[in-house]
């Protein structure tokens, strides 16, 4: 068993739903620690600060809404590709919306994965256990 935590960033302006994720994430890794923002562009200042702590453990994955105010899913994802010090961080955008042009845009920007949000808690727990699995879990062995 791997005692070393986590780390998750998280932009989405909906409470409701970063609470959702928040609880399932931790409900498959108690040990992780998410740090959230309400739109693209505090989540960049979060990271941005971060950066400029030397001893911070780094980012396992970043979680980003499509629609968001000031800076949305796509253009927050744009400016962490752009940045050398983050564009290396697995990020996943989960959204209402699946419209396809917005699908394959993020695709093209450096998405790593596109999941539409569930409907239901227990859809949200298996989102968070494959997240865990495919991004978490993988970081930390």
């Amino acid at each position: 068993m791997n005692l070393s935590k986590s780390v998750v960033y998280m932009a989405d302006d909906d409470a409701d739903d970063r609470y959702f994720m928040c609880h399932a994430l931790r409900t498959s890794d108690p040990s992780v620690t998410i740090v959230e923002a309400e739109d693209g562009q505090s989540l960049l200042t979060l990271l941005q600060n971060r950066m400029q702590t030397s001893d911070s453990p780094p980012v396992n994955l970043i979680l980003l809404d499509m629609n968001m105010p000031r800076s949305n899913g796509l253009d927050t994802l744009i400016a962490l590709k752009a940045n050398p010090a983050l564009r290396h961080i697995p990020t996943v955008l989960i959204s209402t919306s699946a419209q396809p042009d917005q699908v394959i845009s993020a695709y093209q920007n450096g998405i790593n994965s596109y999941i539409q949000k569930p409907a239901s808690s227990f859809d949200m727990t298996s989102v968070a256990q494959a997240l865990k699995v495919c991004f978490l879990d993988v970081a930390m062995s």
